[in-house]
């Protein structure tokens, strides 16, 4: 029987697998980063172990130090998370080796599966040799990992060679594995995938099918199980690829085989040898604990012949700290609340207060609904995201609501280019016209109790706020009735909550204040001051950071005085294991490079400034 396990992972994953251990009774070691000193993971666990370093390569990807933290802890087994070294074979036979036991597949199995390419050649499927422009669109892939690092969607032949760099590259820095290989892009496919479980006595449980079809850079945002709308024959033929894929390299534990689903048919893509960010849909659907399932098989238990019946319907949703009309750029700063109700179940990382980091995954929780229908749990998801509390750095929140309320959703006719036709009407801001009031309502509060009112009357007080790119103002006034705004009635203010009678209906609004950002209800507004100072002006051709991060590359010869051309890429910024790619705004020269390589970046900084030629 396994006493204390470590999980080598961080963030929302760790954490999840600490609630089941000590539903078990299991003892927890948690191993975390110098960034992850003070991270949620590290401080539930019943032990933390350092690893020196805040990079993923210097810490997460060591197994060395993983290894020696198990050992050091007293930890008799060990549980690979998802992502990081949860599909590295040489992992698993290190944690092997060390006299400890190992919660995943056996090594030769993830080793036969961890490569894309020689999980296809196994199902009998070649990848693309030399590519034509009868092949276009490709996706380029990286032969390693997931979470759609290392893919390249390329439409133009003259645009495959940088595209095969550009994946090379972030596969590397993500997954230390930089091969990448060419497949046919299918455009209006849906990603159905099958979730399999297995133990060591040869019985392999296909556990129904999700879809995972609403991506943003090939990474899943909204899942869901069963997978809606697919024929009978169909599912069983899924089933039964998914179970022939675990037989073939003689699968143990939890893994997921997926496909694309195009014209009826599926297409295989990949087997994850690890447990999947979207497991909980199907727990909730089979009414199983996936993760204690791992534990038990690795324990030497059998499977009964089937699984249980599956019941009803369950929908995830991951959010993002990141910012869907900025063309999806990670956020950071501090989580000042994140509350979601009860109704549904909430996998976090984070808690009141974290700081969200640089380093590492963008993603803050995973929130999933349950219900016996399709249509009940997308209302019950959809009606708990907006009844949510989230107040920090921008998040995809309102793009997760606005999705799953999508006419093309709610009647399963998406795929996975769902974001690139729907994305600017999904991300347009549809700000509460009456939130500016509501801040300086609330920010008044008090002032008025020490003789803010004057008989005669007074000019009104303003207030300044940035909401949703643009500045507002809100008017209102000191009376002996106490707060007045023109054409509205205040009912009710005070430095939390403001009730505001708007055409004869009651609207509340619950302000809360950090600093100069305030939150009222779901809108995010900057308070500006009254008299503002007198901004330097850029000059023409800036390029700002759009995001904190870390400059990993530049174009080859980048150097002042250099011609570029509009639209050519001139540096790389990484950030949250994405790379983002700067390019230069107009044709001209490069008049200032103020990064070096290596160098970290907060939003906002110059990086470098194009100037045109003079006309």
């Amino acid at each position: 029987m396994i006493s204390t396990l470590l999980v080598a992972n961080r963030g929302e994953i760790a954490c999840r697998i600490f609630r089941t251990c000590a539903g078990l009774g299991i003892r927890t070691v948690a191993v975390h980063s110098d960034a992850d000193e003070n991270a949620l993971h590290a401080r539930v666990a019943d032990t933390a172990v350092r690893l020196p370093g805040s990079t993923p390569a210097d810490t997460y990807l060591r197994g060395d130090l993983v290894v020696k933290a198990a050992v050091n802890a007293g930890a008799d087994a060990v549980h690979p998370g998802y992502g990081f070294l949860s599909e590295n074979a040489d992992f698993a036979r290190a944690v092997i080796d060390a006299g400890l036991v190992w919660i995943g597949p056996p090594p030769e199995a993830i080793e036969a599966m961890a490569s894309k390419t020689r999980a296809k050649e196994l199902m009998g499927i070649a990848p693309l040799g030399e590519v034509t422009e009868s092949d276009l669109p490709v996706l380029v892939k990286a032969a390693a990992g997931g979470g759609g690092r290392g893919m390249r969607i390329v439409r133009r032949l003259d645009e495959l060679a940088a595209a095969l760099d550009g994946a090379r590259a972030e596969a590397t820095s993500a997954f230390g594995d930089g091969e990448v290989f060419v497949e046919p892009y299918l455009e209006r496919g849906r990603h159905v995938e099958v979730q399999i479980l297995a133990d060591t006595y040869g019985t392999v449980w296909p556990l129904g099918t999700r879809d995972c079809s609403l991506q943003r850079r090939h990474q899943k945002v909204i899942e869901e199980a069963p997978a809606p709308g697919l024929p009978e024959g169909l599912v069983k033929e899924l089933h039964a690829l998914a179970v022939r894929a675990a037989r073939a390299v003689a699968y143990v534990g939890a893994g997921t085989v997926e496909f694309l689903v195009a014209d009826g048919k599926a297409h295989f893509l990949e087997m994850n040898t690890r447990l999947q960010v979207e497991h909980p849909v199907t727990e909730a659907v089979f009414g199983l604990d996936l993760v204690a399932e791992q534990i038990r098989i690795a324990e030497g238990h059998t499977l009964p012949l089937d699984p249980p019946p599956a019941r009803g319907h369950a929908m995830e949703v991951r959010l993002y700290a990141e910012d869907p009309a900025r063309d999806w750029a990670p956020q950071t700063g501090t989580l000042h609340r994140l509350a979601v109700p009860d109704s549904v179940r909430l996998d976090t990382g984070y808690t009141d207060g974290d700081e969200i980091g640089v380093h590492y995954d963008a993603m803050l929780a995973k929130a999933v609904a349950h219900a016996p229908t399709r249509a009940e749990a997308l209302r019950k998801l959809a009606h708990a995201l907006e009844q949510a509390t989230l107040h920090g750095p921008t998040t995809n929140r309102d793009l997760l609501v606005r999705s799953l309320r999508h006419e093309e959703f709610t009647t399963a006719r998406m795929d996975t280019g769902f974001y690139d036709r729907h994305l600017t009407e999904l991300t347009t801001p549809t700000p509460d016209p009456h939130a500016p009031l509501a801040a300086a309502l609330a920010d008044a509060h008090g002032r008025s109790r020490f003789g803010g009112w004057r008989n005669l009357p007074s000019q009104p007080q303003v207030k300044r706020y940035l909401m949703a790119g643009e500045e507002h103002e809100a008017h209102y006034r000191h009376t002996r009735e106490g707060l007045t705004a023109d054409g509205v009635r205040v009912v009710h203010a005070d430095a939390r909550l403001v009730v505001l009678d708007i055409d004869g209906v009651h609207r509340r609004y619950e302000v809360t204040a950090y600093g100069d950002q305030v939150h009222v209800n779901n809108t995010t507004l900057t308070a500006l001051p009254r008299f503002p100072d007198a901004k330097a002006q850029l000059a023409p051709g800036s390029l700002l950071a759009p995001m904190p991060g870390t400059v990993v590359r530049m174009a080859e010869d980048l150097e002042v005085g250099a011609a570029v051309e509009a639209g050519q890429p001139l540096l790389w910024l990484e950030a949250m294991k994405m790379q983002h790619q700067i390019t230069a705004p107009v044709t001209g020269t490069l008049s200032e490079l103020r990064v070096v390589v290596g160098q970290q970046v907060e939003p906002g900084s110059l990086l470098a400034v194009v100037q045109a030629p003079l006309l």
